[in-house]
């Protein structure tokens, strides 16, 4: 929830009173840890901070979780919960000489008793080295950290500090508790000008975030409508949260994978809907043709080459038509590699090749597969005894191909789908050739 409250509140302070003009949701805000919606599974009697009120003490922590999930609400409720100092800075407002201040102020407070919780608002924002600056002070008891991220905290915060800190997922809140949001806001404003139909849109539309929820019931609110807004009255009054989708944070990389994971799983449906999720949030078309082609070689592969060339042909097709036009070219692309038979053998074979090449150095091919352009070639063996597959029975000689001081590998096993079925039947059909040719048979 937003809060109003100043940087720092002494042990044992009670909160004060929001004003009577805030925001709604700051006059809303939990007054009691139990007061939280849609974390109980952290603030209950059998959760982490439950525990740690319970027992009187906390442990530094990290609060990771979307955005209007509740983190700000949470830490300034567990100071009052084991009657701690309240401290908080923003990581986006500060800088080392406000954590130094922070840090001295603590000090003196331990000194008279005073315990500090340091909240750190974005904590992710804070650079290696600032984040460094915690550790001593965390590690010596001056302060007791609560850091507050919508980041990945494995990409985003230090080894060092992570192995101090305890890190508690926040959920995303679900329809159930932004539907006791809105009746908190109702009880204390009165009912929304809403049919049940637009009250179950707008809280859709919030997309898990509290806060704007409730920002957009003020909305409603001060705009004193006389008659109850359908859901077409209220999508034209209200604009629809922008899905949450940054490009370089874990968001893009949580919903690419789901995509590649639903084509790779031949979920044509699933792999649509995330398809459309990232674009819809504005991701580059380019770079979701980039990844589908990368899914036809990787999971199709020879099972079905033509899926390659759908994947190409879609880039083409959208460089020519561009949007929204062209991203149905897209849509085509990714429902055939989602339908198309599936084989991981070439991606395989790839890694086993690469890991032979790498182990095996330079050795020599044998000498009657080299070129001898030169009569000094020739004269010490390049080319001699070259057998011609095409003048041989079957188009096939059966030759050796391998350097004499390494035994033939086996990469590439093909998969007995789609055309590599066909594949897999003329490599047999070979090597059994060999065998006859070599008197193995």
């Amino acid at each position: 929830m937003a809060d109003l409250f100043p940087d720092t509140l002494p042990e044992g302070a009670a909160q004060p009173e929001p004003r009577a003009d805030a925001p709604l949701a700051d006059r809303l805000r939990p007054r009691a840890l139990g007061e939280i919606v849609g974390q109980e599974h952290l603030t209950g009697p059998e959760g982490a901070i439950g525990r740690m009120v319970a027992a009187g003490r906390l442990s530094s922590m990290i609060l990771w979780g979307p955005p209007g999930t509740g983190k700000t609400s949470i830490a300034r409720l567990l100071a009052d919960a084991v009657g701690m100092r309240f401290v908080a800075i923003s990581a986006v407002f500060s800088g080392v000489a406000d954590l130094k201040k922070a840090f001295t102020e603590a000090d003196k407070a331990a000194e008279a008793g005073q315990r500090t919780l340091l909240f750190v608002d974005e904590i992710h924002r804070f650079n290696r080295a600032q984040q460094d600056g915690f550790l001593p002070f965390v590690e010596r008891g001056t302060v007791t950290l609560v850091g507050a991220t919508t980041e990945n905290p494995s990409f985003e915060l230090n080894a060092a500090l992570l192995s101090r800190a305890q890190v508690l997922i926040l959920h995303r809140l679900d329809a159930a508790a932004l539907g006791k949001l809105l009746d908190k806001a109702e009880a204390l404003q009165g009912p929304l000008p809403l049919t049940g139909e637009a009250r179950a849109a707008l809280v859709a539309s919030a997309d898990g975030d509290g806060r704007f929820l409730l920002n957009q019931a003020e909305t409603i609110y001060a705009a004193r409508v006389d008659e109850p807004l359908d859901p077409v009255a209220l999508g034209s009054f209200l604009q629809r949260r922008v899905a949450v989708y940054d490009k370089d944070r874990e968001g893009h990389y949580n919903l690419i994978s789901a995509w590649h994971k639903s084509l790779r799983g031949s979920d044509p449906q699933a792999a649509l809907y995330y398809l459309a999720r990232m674009l819809v949030a504005g991701e580059e078309p380019l770079f979701v043709l980039r990844r589908l082609v990368r899914a036809a070689v990787e999971d199709i592969g020879l099972a079905d080459p033509q899926a390659l060339q759908q994947c190409l042909a879609a880039k083409d097709a959208y460089d020519f038509l561009g949007s929204p036009e062209g991203e149905l070219a897209i849509v085509q692309a990714c429902l055939y590699c989602a339908t198309a038979p599936k084989s991981n053998a070439a991606y395989k074979a790839q890694k086993a090749a690469w890991r032979s090449a790498k182990d095996t150095g330079s050795l020599m091919p044998p000498q009657s597969i080299l070129n001898a352009p030169t009569k000094l070639m020739k004269d010490i063996g390049y080319g001699r005894n070259y057998a011609y597959d095409h003048d041989a029975e079957d188009g096939f000689s059966g030759a050796d191909y391998w350097p004499e001081e390494m035994e033939p590998q086996s990469y590439y096993d093909p998969v007995e789908r789609g055309f590599e079925r066909e594949v897999r039947k003329r490599m047999e059909w070979w090597e059994k050739r060999r065998r006859e040719l070599r008197g193995d048979a």
